[in-house]
């Protein structure tokens, strides 16, 4: 049985800002708005991203070999080493590092209607390269966007756009105060939410068979502890992933690629019928 949802009122979703933290700080920061990109894949989809601006750029005399004439004429040629001085301590940077100003959360309203596509909420997955995992599987099956919550995620820089191999840059984020009241809203625009936990009864393909169609939205917890009581309790459904007994769990990366891949097979969007 899908769990209750309660009509109660509450503070409208925070004006958008930029996405970044100082507890997620790197190495020399103390703007929270700034950090550093590094990785082949990762700093040219920052370039190639008409949103993200760009403080600095730093590559090796082979990387610039891919860079176009306006990044070639504005980066700073380094060899590995420096760059990796502006850099966290073991930072795979292939030759590629930039300084960028954080990116601008998308407003929820333009991802309110069902017609918008699959929607992706994390409630409080902290973890940066679970986040960036999850970002490369909401590119790879069609996702509209990311909702994380405004004081509870990592921001879009670093190990996790290296993780991300550049799909930070080309899925849309958006940042809300409250999990619980942000699937309310997205209920009265006509979506349905799925909560991702092992406890239920339900399995991931029934719940999604039963409401196929681009108005799904994906609820994904804490590895650790799931979804809080409340979140759950806002989901329309909540749906486990049937798994063999030599493995408890997965992480919560490869349940969100194995649940992206599952919505994606009934979406109309992205496999049509024939």
């Amino acid at each position: 049985m899908a769990p209750s949802r309660r009509n109660t009122e509450r503070k409208p979703h925070a004006a958008r800002r930029p996405h970044g933290r100082k507890s997620f700080a790197h190495k020399g920061e103390s703007d929270p708005t700034e950090g550093w990109i590094w990785g082949r894949h990762a700093v040219l989809a920052a370039l190639a991203n008409p949103r993200r601006r760009i403080l600095s750029l730093h590559v090796t005399r082979n990387a610039a070999d891919e860079l176009g004439d306006a990044d070639l004429k504005r980066a700073s040629l380094e060899p590995p080493h420096e760059i990796a001085s502006h850099l966290p301590e073991g930072a795979v940077h292939q030759g590629f590092a930039a300084k960028a100003k954080a990116l601008e959360s998308e407003s929820l309203n333009a991802v309110m209607e069902p017609t918008h596509g699959l929607l992706v909420v994390l409630d409080q997955i902290t973890d940066p390269q679970n986040v960036g995992a999850i970002f490369r599987s909401a590119a790879a099956f069609g996702a509209r966007a990311v909702i994380m919550q405004d004081r509870k995620s990592p921001p879009l820089f670093g190990a996790l756009c290296k993780t991300a191999v550049g799909c930070a840059e080309t899925v849309p984020f958006i940042e809300v105060t409250n999990i619980a009241d942000t699937l309310i809203d997205l209920a009265k625009a006509g979506r349905f939410s799925v909560g991702l936990a092992g406890e239920a009864e339900a399995s991931l393909g029934e719940a999604v068979a039963h409401h196929a169609g681009p108005g799904l939205v994906l609820v994904l917890g804490a590895e650790d502890t799931g979804l809080r009581p409340r979140v759950a309790e806002h989901c329309d459904v909540l749906a486990r992933i049937p798994m063999g007994p030599r493995a408890e769990s997965l992480n919560v990366s490869a349940a969100a690629a194995v649940a992206l891949y599952e919505c994606s097979r009934h979406d109309p969007r992205i496999n049509p019928k024939d």
